[in-house]
């Protein structure tokens, strides 16, 4: 693999911004983490692989960062069938926790490879925007890449994975819309989805579509006091409570005080999917303002770098990484505040999760090589 050569490549072209933004959240969300553990029962082991996984996601990540973006691009192909032999994996032998099945056991290490698919998709369809820059609104093309992304899409939705699904399919149009898909195709688009949402809602309220348990989780948000009784805003109610309860400065990390949320055991998944609300509670409004400007902090970077990138694939692998990162903490907060249903979703680089943790830490590594080899004047989008 070709190494950056630094009598090429200026090292002042080096984001190390991006370096400190993500050490800095990882090391707020590990020390969120160790309170948020504290009833489970294999804390230690569970925070010890969390830090092992920030660690080796670290070395990855500075790693990928010196080998040039164009051979990752170029190596497309087998990314891509590599996420599909993943995901059939997972369908045929995978692990089944609360209603889905999005675990893989190999050689004695448990991952989800759903959380790699996000990256192979950036990876990918920016080699194929790239390659097809040109051509991307004849239909051949454009309905090309919709079906190449319709089998990853549809097997992710097959575990069932409806919050993964819908992450993708944002990092799949905000990729498209940058390699300059034509106004007539957006706007043909927008037409559709308006009746298919219509038709969406109708279906999802007569228990058509989807499982029993995604129905509740959306039918819950939508009308809350018919629901109300039969628990199914329990865990949302909990969660805007504990945020609630932080006021300006925080109750502390690691606080024992009796009437915490957490302490409680009010809140369920709090080291994942409900990590802000321990957030929230512990380190109060101004450590949440903290967390989420670290996080766009972070985004803007991305995109930064994607209007000053090499090429069209550059600017691509940009994006998609700064929509990823956006889109999962826009989701996660705003099931955590109550603005959205439930769902599953990590806050990026502070949930619990190796594998997320590993994913994201290998797309920024490309990002940060893009950045390397950054034009020297802006590019607009």
């Amino acid at each position: 693999m070709k190494m950056v050569n630094f009598s090429d490549y200026k090292i002042r072209n080096y984001n190390f911004k991006i370096i400190v933004l993500i050490a800095a959240i990882c090391v707020i969300g590990y020390l969120v983490l160790t309170s948020a553990m504290v009833n489970d029962p294999d804390r230690d082991g569970n925070l010890q692989k969390q830090l092992i996984g920030i660690i080796v996601g670290a070395v990855f990540m500075i790693a990928i960062s010196l080998i040039d973006y164009h051979l990752v691009l170029k190596a497309a192909p087998i990314i891509y069938i590599g996420v599909l032999v993943l995901l059939a994996g997972v369908l045929l032998f995978g692990k089944t926790i609360n209603y889905a099945t999005r675990w893989l056991d190999i050689a004695g290490f448990r991952i989800q490879p759903s959380e790699f698919a996000k990256i192979g998709v950036i990876v990918v369809f920016a080699r194929y925007f790239d390659s097809f820059k040109d051509k991307i609104n004849k239909p051949g093309y454009l309905f090309g890449a919709l079906g190449l992304f319709a089998v990853i899409a549809g097997m992710v939705l097959l575990e069932p994975d409806l919050s993964t699904t819908l992450v993708i399919l944002f990092i799949f149009l905000c990729m498209l819309f940058v390699a300059k898909l034509s106004w007539k195709w957006i706007v043909g688009a927008i037409a559709v989805a308006v009746p298919f949402a219509v038709t969406f809602v109708i279906l999802l309220s007569n228990g058509l579509i989807l499982e029993e348990y995604q129905r509740n989780r959306i039918l819950s948000w939508l009308f809350p006091s018919e629901y109300s009784a039969s628990g199914l805003t329990t865990q949302q109610d909990n969660s805007v409570l504990a945020i609630s309860s932080g006021q300006l400065y925080g109750k502390g990390l690691n606080n024992t005080s009796f009437e915490s949320v957490k302490n409680g055991n009010f809140l369920s998944e709090e080291n994942s999917d409900f990590i802000f609300s321990v957030v929230g509670e512990e380190l109060g409004f101004i450590g949440s303002v903290v967390v989420l400007l670290l996080i766009a902090f972070l985004v803007v970077e991305c995109f930064k770098i994607g209007m000053k990138a090499k090429d069209m694939g550059g600017r691509l692998v940009a994006v998609g990484m700064g929509s990823l990162i956006a889109f999962q903490t826009f989701v996660n907060i705003g099931v955590a505040t109550g603005l959205l249903p439930n769902t599953g979703l990590p806050l990026p680089f502070m949930s619990a999760g190796v594998s997320s943790a590993l994913s994201l830490f290998i797309g920024m590594g490309i990002v940060l090589n893009a950045g390397l080899q950054k034009n020297n004047r802006d590019v607009d989008f």
